[in-house]
């Protein structure tokens, strides 16, 4: 019996963590074959980590996009530098892609130069007033903050429909992977290894996932990724995709490693069948979708 078409999109999200450019570049080699429908590409954690610049990053985007899938250029999400906001400047005046904003500041130049965006998780955007307001600045889809639920999105997706702004824009949502759940202007992963921040040495390119914190119970709580703070459990809505249904656009994956391509299959086919993946408890998580604690599994 043929499989019916998913309804949704697929999407990878930007690469979260530092790999070596070889890393990356095969990544995406490998990417650009998968049923994916949009890829995020750009660093949006740390400036410090040059191995890709914008013109590598530029050069990864043209050769995706000769495949017909989407790219958006994605923006950093915590700007400290001068320097820092000249880099979000050239993704957004790149002239071929729109951009993913993590910065209300990357909406407001992405608004002056013409440029469509999307929202990404990072900004606080958490009712349909914003959104209105975003969409006017040039918003063509919103990703949501990773901490809200089905029940929020339905009283989101009920205001936008009564302002008649329901189908101007997408709807995304982060579905697999280590939640990014804050951001500081410390380094973590260099404290972690009693180095100050502007003497790194950009050692979290030892941890390609990040570095787990556990609890004094032993349970995982955090993953530490740089300035970013996430989950401790890795995210997963395959389970939940039924759920999703007439209310979300696009189903985001985050790249975790090579594996993660395959997800995009199990996802897709999970959409349209019954059978439930075994989440293992202490690895995985799904509570905020669900309205409860974050680490629980429903």
């Amino acid at each position: 019996m043929a499989i019916k078409e998913p309804n949704m999109k697929y999407s990878l999200g930007p690469l979260l963590y530092f790999w070596p450019k070889t890393d990356v570049e095969d990544f995406y080699q490998q990417a650009k074959e998968t049923d994916t429908d949009i890829i995020y590409l750009g660093e949006t954690v740390c400036s410090k980590r040059r191995e890709m610049k914008p013109a590598h990053w530029f050069d990864i985007a043209k050769d995706i996009s000769s495949t017909g899938k989407q790219v958006v250029l994605s923006t950093m999400a915590l700007l400290e530098a001068p320097s820092e906001v000249n880099i979000m400047k050239k993704y957004i005046d790149n002239g071929d892609f729109i951009i993913e904003a993590n910065d209300v500041s990357a909406i407001q130049l992405a608004h002056e130069q013409k440029v469509p965006f999307v929202v990404g998780a990072a900004v606080n955007c958490y009712n349909a007033q914003t959104l209105n307001l975003f969409l006017k600045k040039g918003m063509t889809r919103w990703c949501m903050p990773v901490e809200l639920s089905k029940e929020w999105l339905q009283n989101v997706i009920i205001e936008c429909e009564k302002l008649g702004i329901r189908d101007k824009f997408e709807t995304e949502v982060f579905s697999y992977g280590y939640l990014p759940l804050a951001y500081s202007a410390r380094c973590f992963t260099a404290r972690a290894e009693d180095k100050a921040k502007d003497d790194c040495e950009t050692c979290c390119i030892k941890y390609p996932t990040g570095i787990t914190v556990n609890s004094q119970e032993d349970q995982k709580i955090f993953t530490l990724n740089g300035i970013q703070t996430q989950s401790g459990y890795c995210y997963n809505l395959v389970n939940d995709l039924k759920s999703m249904q007439n209310l979300v656009d696009v189903v985001r994956l985050s790249p975790l490693s090579i594996d993660t391509l395959s997800k995009v299959n199990d996802f897709k086919l999970n959409e349209q069948s019954t059978t439930r993946h075994p989440l293992v408890g202490g690895h995985h998580c799904n509570g905020y979708w669900h309205s409860v604690a974050g680490l629980n599994i429903e």
